[in-house]
């Protein structure tokens, strides 16, 4: 694991702490995942138990966690920041170590993060029945929905690491080959540019009408449509992920003139929505401005989930590009734009690049060619 200099984790729960102050927040309860880890660096695992950075609007954070994983925190940035550090053992509560900076309190509300379970956040709950309790990641968005500049900038590398993958991926498909077999090739790929892989979609044909297929047996032939989907975690723990539709045999074997037309449309919707991003507009939106030209081609119906997701310490996290959401989108904030076209037991098609949205529009953080190849 690789960590951001110390002074990186030292500024962002200082700044937390002062949005706390500003916001008339009592203070934050953190669980183990990515919001921890944006923190303090800490990829914690909390098994059943409790382990969290809890820091009080004033006063000193604290991180508490079981006595069994201790051996792990000097593998962290932890010990070297102004955090208090709090174990506990088997027998003892530790929900009562987290709610103690807001004892005093006779009213309040407590931002927790987004990974907390429910067993955890109801005993916090029962033990601070007056306070409110709300998600973090709601009161606090500049902190954990805005990317700083060092986040941009392992999203970039990211992008860059999977674009690699994908300038390889026309070289495996071909006639006879499997999608399990294509894919067990792109997992090496993702290996040689990231950490980990964190998923792989190779759909042919019918396959790639269904968004959330993996891989199968199904064996690729001449003219098949590919959807390629894939992602890995990269460098500090920020995560690819980008999506191609190749043709086996190259566009020139493509002879299903529906599928042809249906990634036309597609292509057009996906480079509107990236056209438009603009801080200020709504997330709901810009979904909507992706749909549009779908709708007007009369494959509406064949567009089934959003047109995209923020990425960072998670794959999928705020902001969620989709209907419904009023969230205004600000200048940091990182997301997909992946328009999709499914018709069911035919074909299916996407096109997704990861962009964080800048001053005056959005950048593109994959590059690799739209165009069917």
């Amino acid at each position: 694991m690789s960590f951001f200099p110390l002074q990186v984790y030292a500024e962002r729960i200082a700044r937390a702490q002062q949005l706390c102050k500003d916001k008339g927040i009592s203070g934050l309860i953190i669980g183990t995942g990515a919001q921890l880890a944006y923190l303090t660096g800490s990829w914690a695992s909390t098994h059943e138990r409790l382990t969290c950075l809890v820091i009080p609007a004033s006063g000193t954070p604290k991180f508490i966690l079981p006595a069994v994983d201790r051996a792990e925190l000097p593998q962290t940035p932890i010990p070297e920041l102004d955090v208090e550090v709090e174990g506990w053992v088997d027998g003892k509560n530790p929900h009562e170590l987290a709610v103690e900076p807001f004892r005093n309190e006779l009213r309040g509300t407590i931002g927790v993060g987004q990974d907390l379970t429910a067993d955890h956040l109801l005993k916090l709950q029962a033990l601070l029945p007056n306070a409110t309790f709300v998600l973090a990641s709601q009161v606090l968005s500049e902190l954990f929905i805005r990317k700083d500049e060092a986040e941009i900038e392992q999203l970039r590398h990211a992008g860059a690491a999977i674009d690699r993958v994908h300038a390889r991926v026309p070289e495996l498909l071909s006639e006879g080959r499997s999608e399990r077999e294509v894919a067990a090739d792109i997992e090496k790929l993702i290996l040689e540019e990231h950490r980990a892989v964190d998923f792989i979609i190779v759909g042919s044909q019918e396959n790639g009408a269904n968004p959330h297929h993996d891989f199968s047996d199904r064996v690729l032939a001449t003219g098949d449509m590919v959807v390629v989907d894939i992602g890995g975690t990269y460098g500090h723990g920020y995560h690819s992920d980008c999506t191609r539709t190749y043709i086996v045999g190259g566009p020139e074997a493509l002879t299903n003139t529906k599928a042809l037309s249906l990634y036309e449309v597609l292509f057009a919707a996906q480079k509107a929505a990236v056209d438009a991003v603009r801080p200020g507009m709504t997330a709901k939106a810009l979904d909507a401005i992706a749909r549009t030209p779908i709708a007007e081609a009369g494959f509406g119906e064949q567009f089934i989930h959003r047109t995209g997701h923020g990425i960072g310490l998670s794959t999928h996290e705020e902001p969620f590009i989709i209907e419904g959401n009023d969230l205004v989108l600000e200048e940091g904030m990182c997301f997909s734009i992946e328009p999709g076209i499914y018709l069911e037991g035919e074909v299916g098609a996407r096109i997704e690049d990861i962009v964080v949205v800048t001053a005056d529009g959005c950048e593109r953080l994959n590059k690799q060619p739209r165009i069917l190849r």
